[in-house]
């Protein structure tokens, strides 16, 4: 059973969050920076950049521009776009995103609405690289198409070849873990996923992502908690 999920978390919610980027790639910081949003270059285009931000729709915005959420873009050169966020200045190649860490206590939380199919999809991320994922509680691992390993740089011959079950009977498909799986604020590690021989339009957010979440659904709203 799919039911799926969209990518417009509650906007109150958003603007009472910060996240903190880990200062893994920075040279010689103390501390971490502060970045009240999360952004995700999904493309670039001459003199503007298709951005993703807070897990919302990509939108392109032009060089120069400043968005709503304070972050404005400074320069594209080539498939990389430089992004000023409250006044630190990150490059980010197409497919990457100022990602938040792991809430250590768990609690962190995401809000998605649904679409008028009833299916929730949401943006995000694996292993830092944004993807677009669709929630089915159906779906025992995360599934990845092939199309989204080769963007990724998964490698299927790293996996487990399995047997799995689809709408067009039995086929092979590899299981492996992924390292990172991020909804909104949420991060979890090393999470169970399969990757498929043939493509797909979503990558399926299944129960071993889920089974970590409290899941409370509202209308058109669906809550999700981290627990562990």
């Amino acid at each position: 059973m799919i039911v799926a999920m969209d990518a417009r978390a509650d906007r109150g919610a958003r603007r009472g969050r910060v996240c903190r980027l880990a200062a893994l790639c920075l040279l010689g910081v103390g501390g971490l920076p502060v970045w009240a949003v999360d952004v995700g270059l999904a493309g670039v285009f001459p003199g503007k950049a298709l951005l993703v931000i807070d897990g919302g729709s990509p939108r392109t915005v032009a060089v120069g521009t400043t968005t709503r959420e304070g972050v404005t873009v400074v320069s594209i050169d080539g498939e990389t776009a430089t992004i000023d966020v409250d006044g630190k200045r990150r490059a980010l190649r197409v497919g990457q995103n100022v990602a938040s860490p792991a809430t250590p206590a768990g609690g962190a939380t995401a809000t998605l609405t649904a679409d008028g199919s009833g299916h929730f999809l949401t943006t995000g991320s694996i292993n830092g690289t944004t993807v677009r994922f669709l929630v089915d509680t159906g779906a025992t691992f995360v599934a990845l198409g092939a199309n989204e390993a080769r963007r990724l740089g998964i490698d299927p011959g790293r996996g487990e070849t399995i047997v799995v079950n689809t709408a067009n009977g039995q086929a092979m498909a590899a299981r492996l873990k992924l390292d990172t799986v991020r909804v909104g604020e949420i991060v979890v590690n090393n999470v169970d996923a399969v990757l498929h021989q043939q493509d797909m339009p979503f990558v399926l957010l299944g129960m071993s992502f889920l089974n970590r979440m409290e899941m409370k659904r509202d209308g058109e709203s669906m809550t999700l908690r981290k627990r562990y």
